[in-house]
């Protein structure tokens, strides 16, 4: 038995059938042939399967796909525009945020979903806090944590800029 359902993902629509037990991590992964939706653990700890669903961090081993019916949901792929990484992406690249990079996509995207909720954090302890769902087993943290901090910098920054670039026109 299948259940069909729509959804966006990355930008494109949708309209599919999927077996209502099958998890959204193993739809992205084994369905859309999205496989940066990285798969660790399976029990919802490691955060190595974060996606956004309607803009919230979720980890998509522990949601059922048809439970994304009618959803938008971005996974690492969807950062990328036109050959360019995302400024976090970038940032974390800057920093040597990683080395395996198995669970770089939860990070990337429990992270963006902070940044976009504009919660960015305003403490180094605050971030790791809101970064302790996410489980590394070779960086040791410290430079995962530097490239978050340069990525909300330079949103900052940008923000900053097209405020100030608005300001001046209106002035």
């Amino acid at each position: 038995m299948t259940m069909d359902m729509e959804l966006t993902v990355n930008g494109s629509a949708y309209q599919v059938s999927a077996d209502p037990r099958r998890t959204l991590a193993d739809f992205l992964r084994e369905d859309l042939r999205l496989t940066g939706t990285h798969l660790g653990c399976e029990h919802g700890v490691c955060g190595a399967c974060t996606v956004m669903v309607d803009g919230s961090a979720v980890r998509s081993c522990l949601m059922l796909a048809v439970q994304a019916d009618g959803c938008d949901v971005m996974t690492i792929e969807g950062l990328e525009r036109d050959g360019q990484l995302h400024p976090l992406q970038e940032s974390l690249r800057d920093c040597h945020s990683f080395q395996c990079g198995f669970c770089t996509p939860g990070f990337v995207m429990t992270a963006l979903a902070m940044i976009e909720e504009g919660s960015a954090p305003a403490s180094e302890e605050e971030l790791r806090e809101n970064l302790a769902g996410n489980l590394c087993r070779c960086t040791g943290y410290q430079s995962i944590v530097e490239g978050v901090i340069e990525a909300v910098r330079r949103t900052t920054d940008q923000s900053a800029s097209a405020q100030g670039a608005v300001e001046k026109r209106v002035s």
